[in-house]
């Protein structure tokens, strides 16, 4: 098509003007994208200067805290079966009228907390490692931080340390810790196996480590009860019972009573329990604290076996025999996850040695796997 042809085929405008052709994109004026990215902009800007000047991602939350059940020690001793409702359905509780004093309790923290303040040198040598006794480091990185555990009479190869109050404190504990024992027994309907006033047959060890800010396990030991003293207000605990994480935040002057691992098995799965210890939580600008349990165990030479106490019929035992025998030759079965009350019968978990155990749980540190469900152990 010609110039003049083109030009013919154009609209005409009033006033004899003849229009432009529309512009192509290229030739297209930048103005408009201009003015609206600047809008844009602003429009963004206005906005940012509205939001909180503290506006940040949200944390990540610890579990809520929550008052353990109460428990006089008083009216446990008239009425044992009281002590079986906290123990089979939380596996922790508070015990309140006891006989152990605060101002001892306090005196054996200060002692407690001067351990911490030796030079690494010094920690070993007057606490030699003898597993479990001993210094404890934080060499391998696993974020648990020192910790001591000393048997009931706070041994040390130090003649320079006095820790009275420490040795008076544990064993204050442990002849609470005996008595919920027996009154654990008794509710449950089976005898005690550690006996009352024979040594040989028990064994106690007191824990001293330090608080973390998150939820932490930390090393234990297998053992029947775990005692820890509320010294003051606000001290959290957390702990990893058989539900889950849970925050506790027991009154002061109380003792925070966890079932144990030996417990459970002793009971035949009657009791829930708390795998290792409750660990202290830091507060909010607190920079040190300390926990302080009671472990009421086996005698840790032990050679004995852990099993089921608790009476079960002769149908069950017979086919629990059986079972046995078809599990050592088979190398054990499964475990009872996904199990309903009503679907678990018998014996539901096998004799163990207590000394293989315990190094395992000890060693392996499977903190968020339950230490007893494991093929051998644990039956169905």
């Amino acid at each position: 098509m010609s110039s003049s042809a083109y030009k013919q085929q154009l609209p005409n405008m009033p006033g004899g003007a003849t229009s432009a052709p529309p512009p192509t994109p290229s030739t297209q004026p930048n103005n408009l994208l201009s003015t609206s990215s600047g809008a844009t902009a602003d429009a963004l800007s206005r906005l940012l200067h509205r939001l909180p000047p503290t506006l940040s991602l949200p944390k990540r939350r610890s579990p809520p805290s929550t008052c353990p059940p109460s428990v006089s020690l008083s009216d446990v001793q008239a009425n044992p079966s009281t002590l079986f409702s906290s123990s089979s359905q939380l596996g922790f509780f508070q015990l309140t009228n006891h006989s152990v004093l605060s101002q001892l309790a306090n005196s054996a923290e200060s002692e407690a907390l001067s351990l911490f303040d030796l030079p690494r040198h010094q920690k070993e040598s007057f606490f030699p490692k003898c597993w479990p006794l001993g210094f404890e480091g934080d060499d391998d990185g696993d974020s648990l931080g020192e910790s001591f555990c000393l048997d009931s009479s706070c041994s040390t190869e130090s003649t320079e340390l006095c820790l009275t109050s420490l040795r008076e404190f544990t064993r204050a504990l442990e002849k609470v810790g005996m008595e919920i024992v027996e009154l654990l027994c008794r509710s449950a309907g089976f005898e005690n196996p550690l006996g009352k006033d024979d040594p040989t047959r028990f064994s106690s060890m007191m824990w001293i480590s330090e608080g973390k800010k998150s939820p932490m396990v930390g090393r234990f030991y297998p053992h029947v009860v775990g005692l820890q003293y509320q010294i003051r207000s606000g001290q959290k605990y957390s702990l990893l019972a058989d539900s889950g994480w849970v925050s506790v935040l027991p009154p002061v002057e109380s003792i925070l009573v966890t079932i144990g691992d030996i417990a459970q098995v002793w009971s035949n799965g009657k009791f829930k329990k708390v795998r290792g210890r409750a660990v202290a939580c830091l507060g909010e600008g607190e920079c040190r604290c300390i926990s302080m349990s009671l472990l009421v165990t086996l005698p840790i030479d032990s050679t004995s076996r852990v099993g089921p106490l608790v009476p079960i019929s002769a149908v069950d035992n017979g086919d629990d025999e059986d079972r046995n025998d078809r599990d050592d030759d088979d190398g054990g079965d499964q475990n009872l996850n996904g199990k309903s009350d009503g679907e678990k019968k018998g014996r539901l978990f096998k004799s163990f040695s207590l000394e293989d155990y315990a190094w395992r749980v000890y060693h392996e540190r499977l903190f968020l796997k339950d230490p007893l469900d494991r093929k051998g152990w644990h039956m169905i």
